[in-house]
Formats: C-alpha cells, structure tokens, sequence
C-alpha cells in the first residue's frame, strides 16, 4: 500500500499507558508494506536500524542523545478513520481511547498512574493521535533504565493487542468522545468539512473526518469496537518506532520480546476503496460560517500521484516546491504594501492521502475585501503560470533552502530525539524513505544543478490544472450576489491581462557600524550555572552561557525599560499590538522585504514581545552568523522602521480576531479573564474593536521609541559558542552604543496586580457559538515568585495533584469534560499575585456540577493529606519535566535572565529539584488549607448568547 506522501488534517486525541503481557503463539506472516528503501533508488539513514518480526511488524530504531538518557516511542497502527464502515465512523478514533481503559492485563484504572510514577505526565508525554490513514501510540521517556523501557513496551503491546472494551467502560467513555466533539466543533472544523466537501465529493475522506458520527458513538454496540480492533490492530499493521539514548542492540532485543509473540486473531481488514477524483467544471462555493477568518481560496484537483519515493520523485518535488516558495514570497511582499489587497497569502500542491492531488492558493481579507483578495491570487498565479520565476528569485529561494540544509548537517548529531522520532513516524505514514541530512543535502544539490527557471516554469504550470478551478469563500457574513458574483468576479479577472515580474534591485546590508567597539570592563563567573556575566563600559550587562546541547544553535535575550510596569493602569494603550506589528515594521533603512531579501542566506530571527518587566527582543542562530544576529538585533533597538502598513493591517484585522474568539466559549474566555483576573487593570485586560479602531501608529510608535530607549540593556546568550566569541559580537553592537541611563521609576501603583474577590456565583460571561459549548473556570488567588520561588513550586505540586482528581472526577467518573485542566501560575514581576485555577468545557447542564465538584476536591486537599504514591504521581512528571529541561538552550535562556543581578535567581535555578523533592504531604495540606477557601475563590462561565438570551 502507498501512502501520501505528506501527512494533513491529523485530528489527535490526548491519552496513553501500560501493560504486563500474556503472549500468544508465534505466526508467520508477510507485512503489508515493506520498508520504502526496499523499492527506492534512495538510501536510509545508516543510523537507523529497520527491522521486521516474523509475525509482520516493523521496527525503526535509532540511538541519539539529545536530550541525554531519555527516549521517544511511537507505535503505529496502519489504520485510521477512512477504514471504518458505514456503521463504525469515529470507531476507529473511540478504539484509541478505549486501548488506555482496561486491557487483559491491567485494571482501567492503573493505566496512568504506572506511567505517572515513572515520571510520565498526561498529555506532554504519554498520548495518542488518530487520523485518516493511521493511529500512533506515543511515550516521552524520561529515563531509559530497564524498568522504564520495559514497562513501555509492555504498555504499547498491552494496548494494541489486549484491550478489553468491556461494554460498562466503553459506556463510561461515550461521554468523554462527546465531550471531545463539542470542544472541537469550531468554525475551523467546519470550514474544514466545507473544503473536503468541495476537493472530494463522493471520495471517502470527505466524510470520514475521525471524530466521527454522534449517533454511533453514542449507541456502537461493543462488537462494533472489538471488530475494528481486531481487523486492524494487528501485526502486520504495526510499526515500533524506538529513538533514544540506548544501546539499539538491546533495544532491538526488548522490542522482539514484547512483540513478536503477538499474533492476529481475525482476518486482516480490507483496505477502503478511495473513490475517484471525479471531473469537474468550475464551481464555486459560500460557507457563511460566523466567527471564521474571511478567506477565499481556488483549488485544483487531479488523480493522485502515487509512484512511489525516489530520486527523480524528491527532484520533481523538489522544483515544484522552489516555485511555490517564489509564489509564497510574492504574496507575502503583497501583504506587507500600504494598503494591501489581502491579510496573507499562500500556495501549496499535495497529496491527500492517495485520495487526489490539490493545489491550492488562498487569501484571507478583512470584510468586503474579498474581490480584490481573489482577483489578486488569481492574477499572481497566472502571472507565476504564464512567465515563471525570475533567476535571482529562483537563486534566492536555493540559496535559502541550501542554507537550512547545510545547517542540518551540521547539527545533525544533536538532532532532538522527539524530533527523530516524529520524522520516522511521518515517513513511515507517507511511505517515503526516512533519510539523514547528509542525504537531503546531496539530493538537492543534485536537483538544482544547472536548474533553470524555465525547468521551475515546467513543473509548476501542471499544479494550477485539473479539474476546476474550485472556488471556495468562507465569511463571517453573507456574500451580497452570492455564488454568481464570485463566479463572474474570478471570469472578469482571468480576462485581465498580466505582466512578467520585474527583478528586484539590489541591495546591501547598511547596519555594520553601531560606534566604537568596546571590551567588557568587568567580567565574573557564575559558577554554579556555568554561566558568565560581562559588563560593557557602557552599562550594558551579558550573561552568556555555552552549551553543547545543541550543535549550531544559539539563542539571544535582549532586555530593557519597563515592560508591562511603565504602562498606565487606567487606560488602554496601542501597546498590545506591538507583537504584531514591531517586526514587520522592518528597520528605518530597509523594509521587511529588504531585510529579508539582503540577508538571504544567513541563519538569524527576530521576535519581540512586552513582558511584565521589560520590552524583550529575541534570536536564533548559529555560530557563523552570530556577528550578523547581533547586529539585527541591535538595528531593531536603535533604528525600527515601525511603519504604518502593518500596524494598518493589524486594526483592520482586530475586528475579526474578535469574532474568531468570540466564537468558542474558551476564545471568549481568553479575551476578557485577563482582565477580569487582575481587578480590571488596564494593561491585562485587551481593548475592544471600537477602542482599536481610535488607534494611531504614531501613539505606538511614540510609546515603543521611548519604552525601548530607556533603562540598562541585559543580553543573555546560550549555546553553541564561546565566552570570547559572544563578547566580541556584543562589543561591536550593543557594548558600542552610547552610554543609558538608570532604570526608570516605576509609576506609583504601576508594580501592583491585584486578585478580584471571591465570587459565590460564577461571573457570566458569553460566546457565540453553538448552545451545546460552555466553559466553567474556578481559581483561588495564591502567592508569587518574585524573591523566592519556593512555595510557587510547591503550589505547582499541589496543582499537579488537583489535576489528578479532577482527570479521574471530571473525565472519567462523570465525563462531563473532554480535557478539564488545572494548573498554578506566580508572578516573578507582581509581588503576591497568583493563583491555583481549574477548567474545564463542558456543556451548560454540567456547569454547577464542575463547580460543585470542585469545591469538594479542594475540600477534600483541605481536610486530609494525601498518600505518598499521589505524591509522586503528581511530582515525579515535573521533576523529570525539568531534568528534561535542563538539557535545552531555552530553559537556560530564561533563567539566566536574573542570575547577573539576583543571587536569588541563581539559587531559585540550582534549588529547583530540591525543592520539589522536599515536597511532603503535609505540606500539600498546609498549602491547600491556605489558599484553597471556598470564600475567596473567582468563578466564571462562559455560555452561548444565545442560550443566555432565553
């Protein structure tokens, strides 16, 4: 069987866990698909060892230490939602779910918690997806010692091959599969249904979406469940993905223990008739779907491509893919003009799971923007179409995509290990051949080679034919002509002649020269975190710390002014808006586009954001571009272009950001708790459309010039580099800018964050959405981490075991939520602000239930300590959490935020473990006793505007 060559529209499901295995008798039998190296002129990864079990199943395992003593499994079931009968849809999804409630060998309800005391947490590390064309099983490992492999093992066999669905459990879990519906039935989803309708009509993926059918989930007699099960969880569908720190000859040998015993018990299921791509004429289609993102998009679709991986594959895809990424760039420019014809742009060509090839461009638009939107990505696909690309976009986009690949090779021995695991996965779905990056180097090399732009013309004319062109609107708000004046919109655009594409001009890079150089005057070791800590004559202050965690890695902290604490409490400011617009609004000298187009090539980023305490300008790079990282960033504090066109882009689009949030009951939440949650203070609560529109981009740019102006500038460094090196950089850059002054004043009241009061009655709030959503939130105000984190982390156990009653209650006693969440948050800005919260969507029947029963788990942590295997159940997935955290450059990069100034902070990173280690359950007690008081609690709900009107 061939697979897509890509993977899309995964609709996943969080679960997971054990096993102790009674093993059948051994059969002999072939595998469904042999590995895809077998038929291709394409060589594997060396590093992995493929195997196959007599039984059928395969394996793929991989040593890799990144991060160190850890590993990655993935079990994958050859099968998915497009398997399923008339009678079984969203079986397939319901059977993952039901593979972590009860099996041959273990009780239901010990899955996670054997899991949890090995220090694997729900949801980050033990989970499970189901899609279209398979399922996979995954654990995050945290340690790779026999007991931790072994049980492992013994779990994914347990689940794929032993599970019991008896019908009381599977009765049990139709409401947590409900549940996961109505979360999930968003706008989005329903956009999504409308273009499967509309690629696919009559094929099987366009109604075999995997959440499936309400009424068969709510009624599928057990057979049902035990028939799929058996048909396709099988060996012969299996796949073992292993990747870690680990000897893979005995990881290998754990890997046939556990499995190759496993025999099947019914005949294998046959594979679904796919349909065919029927002919088509233009057509064109409205979703009015309020609360969505305006956007249009025109589609082409074709028989699928199913040859199977090889060179001159990867070659074609390789060509095609350089001419969408030039189309790409284009519509991307186009968005950033002054007064530009859509919000974003974008094209691709695919595989859909062997059902058709689509090509697609799309452009999402403010309101009553969607004839200039479409007659845009018309124009510029035919344009791409009838002239192709020029020869330096061609260069340009070579140059960038050798670069990226370059750059793999050289990092390619501390590649993650979840990552390495992912790309085996999606390699074995799509049935392509699992390379190393040497190999990707050397197949794009070889395709490019002596690549002409007529050769990108070739490949890409064929992506924009087909059946069609399929035009598909979705807008908040109906269409005035509707279908028609679409239609004759896209005919009276494809009558308009166009032009080739000019070559743009050159350009160079004018940000080399920041002042005169400087050396660090003073320089000291932080020894306990590895750290060093240098200071500029000019009062800029670097800690950098180097790292072999990742080879060709390096992340930079920039810090300075007052962040969060100078803006007024009063009043709503443009400032929110910054994390939209500060980058985009490119340098004083060059423009976005510029900037990108002068340093294509180079490996560098920009991101910027206002945090409690600082504006923050951030970058990733590697070493032989550090130079380069510096001085972007550096460019960005002293000369931004902040200019009007995205600043423009962002009110014209806030009205929607609107909408679209409003449309869930947890979007409409996150709009307005913020707010709520801190006693109305201005700066946390996010303006309103009307208040948006008042706006200027002089009010930002004034508030961002003098923010980023004032104060000491605090750069942090880690990774892949040297003391030396780092030092050098800084001093030509930021160590050669004129003296600042001190830390401004914080404005009186401004460091004050203060908890609403108790609410006996939830505050009622609204969505727009369907009757059946609603969200239920409780939080009790805690305490802070600004000079000591330690009781905030204990807090956080405390959360951890408060989520454990509430998965075991909310979920699965009552399933009366798909995914209720708790969690402890303290502020290290606001001093004695923080707080314990729960929620969980629900529907609005269940809402007092949720509030009651979290009334009487606080209770219950008030009145009674709990046992010492909760204790660890709860902690040991945070601490090995952390440990996991500890071998990664961005763990480091924002603790050493504080350590130059703060011995605090140094001892809040070096206690960190010891302090959840000291963790008792009296303290737990103590803590609850505390804080969790029902008087002082802060409820919410959030349901339909609709259902509240009535």
């Amino acid at each position: 069987m061939n697979r897509s060559r890509r993977l899309l529209l995964v609709c996943a499901s969080s679960v997971a866990l054990f096993a102790g295995v009674a093993l059948p008798a051994v059969a002999q039998v072939a595998p469904s698909d042999p590995w895809a190296q077998a038929s291709s002129d394409i060589p594997s990864d060396s590093a992995v060892r493929f195997g196959t079990l007599d039984n059928g199943m395969r394996y793929a395992i991989l040593r890799n230490a990144t991060p160190p003593g850890q590993a990655s499994l993935r079990l994958r079931i050859d099968a998915g939602s497009l398997m399923e009968n008339e009678d079984q849809l969203g079986l397939a999804h319901f059977t993952e779910h039901m593979a972590f409630n009860g099996t041959t060998n273990i009780p239901e309800n010990d899955l996670l918690r054997i899991l949890e005391r090995l220090g694997l947490a729900f949801g980050a590390d033990t989970n499970a997806a189901t899609g279209f064309d398979q399922t996979f099983y995954q654990l995050e490992l945290p340690r790779t010692n026999d007991e931790t492999v072994d049980t492992a093992l013994r779990i994914m066999r347990e689940q794929v091959s032993e599970a019991l669905f008896a019908a009381e459990a599977i009765d049990e879990e139709r409401g947590v599969i409900v549940g996961e519906e109505r979360t999930r039935n968003t706008p989005q989803l329903r956009s999504l249904k409308a273009q499967l309708a509309l690629w696919a009509p009559g094929q099987r993926i366009a109604d075999r979406l995997p959440i499936g059918d309400l009424e068969i989930i709510r009624t599928a007699p057990r057979e049902r469940f035990v028939a799929f099960y058996e048909a396709y969880y099988r060996p012969s569908r299996a796949t073992m993905i292993a990747v870690g720190d680990f000897d893979v000859d005995v990881m290998e040998q754990k890997v046939r223990t556990a499995f190759a015993d496993w025999t099947p018990r019914a005949a294998d299921g046959p594979e679904p008739d796919l349909g065919r791509v029927a002919p088509r004429g233009p057509e064109t289609r409205i979703l009015v779907e309020p609360g969505i993102q305006s956007s249009v998009q025109i589609n082409w679709t074709r028989d699928p491509d199913l040859d199977p991986d090889s060179v001159s594959e990867r070659r074609e895809d390789t060509v095609l893919g350089l001419g969408l990424a030039v189309l790409n760039r284009r519509f991307g420019e186009l968005a950033r003009e002054d007064n530009p014809p859509f919000l974003g742009g974008g094209a691709s060509s695919d595989t859909l799971f062997n059902s058709l090839d689509l090509s697609s461009v799309s452009a999402s638009f403010n309101p009553g923007g969607l004839k200039r939107a479409l007659e845009t990505i018309e124009q510029e696909t035919r344009r791409i179409a009838q002239f192709g690309v020029t020869a330096q976009e061609l260069q340009r986009e070579i140059t960038d995509r050798r670069t990226a690949l370059e750059n793999a090779v050289a990092a390619a021995a501390t590649r993650t290990t979840p990552g390495l695991a992912g790309g085996l996965l999606g390699a074995t779905n799509a049935n392509r051949v699992f390379t190393s990056p040497p190999t990707n180097l050397d197949l794009f090399n070889a395709a490019v080679a002596g690549l002409t732009p007529e050769a990108v013309l070739a490949a890409l004319r064929p992506a924009f034919q087909g059946q069609g062109p399929l035009v598909l609107v979705i807008t908040p708000e109906p269409i005035e002509g509707g279908e028609a004046a679409v239609t004759g919109w896209l005919e009276a655009s494809r009558a308009t002649p166009v032009q080739a594409r000019a070559e743009a001009t050159a350009l160079n890079w004018p940000y080399t020269s920041f002042g005169e150089p400087a050396a660090p005057a003073e320089r000291r070791e932080i020894a306990e975190l590895g750290a060093t800590v240098l200071t500029f004559p000019n009062g800029v202050r670097l800690t950098v710390k180097p790292t072999d965690f990742r080879d060709e890695q390096i992340l930079i902290s920039v810090r300075t002014g007052l962040g969060e604490l100078g803006l007024p409490t009063d009043r709503v400011t443009p400032t929110p808006l910054a994390g939209g617009t500060f980058t985009a609004g490119g340098l004083g000298q060059l423009t976005l586009d510029e900037l990108n187009r002068v340093l294509s090539g180079r490996i560098y980023s920009v991101g910027f954001g206002v945090e409690g305490d600082a504006y923050r300008l951030s970058g990733t790079t590697r070493p032989q571009d550090l130079d380069l990282q510096l001085q972007v960033l550096a460019a960005y504090l002293t000369d931004p272009g902040l200019r009007p066109a995205p600043f423009e882009r962002i009110k014209g689009l806030f009205p929607q950001i609107i909408a679209q949030q409003s449309a869930t009951p947890a979007g409409a939440f996150g709009l307005q708790a913020p707010g709520l949650l801190a006693s109305g203070d201005a700066r946390q609560g996010l303006p309103s459309a009307e208040t948006v529109a008042s706006f200027t981009n002089d009010q930002l740019k004034a508030t961002l010039t003098e923010g980023l102006s004032q104060g000491p500038i605090e750069i942090v460094v880690v990774g892949d580099t040297t003391v030396d090196a780092v030092a050098a950089a800084v001093g030509a850059t930021f160590g050669a800018l004129p003296a600042r002054g001190a830390r401004p004043a914080v404005p009186a009241g401004g460091d004050v964050l203060r908890f609403p009061a108790g609410t006996p009655q939830p505050v009622a709030l609204t969505h727009s959405g369907p009757a059946d959503q609603a969200l239920a939130y409780v939080a009790w105000p805690t305490t802070d981490a600004v000079a000591d984190a330690t009781e905030a982390r204990q807090l956080d156990v405390l959360a951890a075991v408060m989520e454990l009653r509430v998965l075991d209650r909310i979920r699965e006693e009552l399933a009366i939520a798909y995914s209720p969440g708790v969690g402890s948050s303290s502020s290290d800005v606001f001093a004695g602000y923080g707080s314990i919260f729960a929620s969980a969507q629900t529907s609005p029947e269940n809402l007092a239930t949720f509030f009651a029963e979290m009334d009487a788990i606080a209770a219950a942590l008030r009145d009674a300590q709990i046992d010492e295997d909760e204790l660890t159940r709860a902690r040991a997935p945070q601490i090995e959490a952390l440990r996991r955290a500890l071998a990664g450059n961005e763990y480091w990069l924002t603790q050493l935020v504080d350590a130059s100034s703060d011995a605090n902070a140094v001892n809040d990173v070096v206690n960190h473990i010891a302090d959840l280690e000291a963790v008792t359950p009296a303290m737990l007690q103590a803590l609850a006793q505390r804080y969790l008081n029902a008087d002082r609690a802060w409820r919410a709900q959030v349901v339909s505007a609709a259902a509240a009107a009535n």
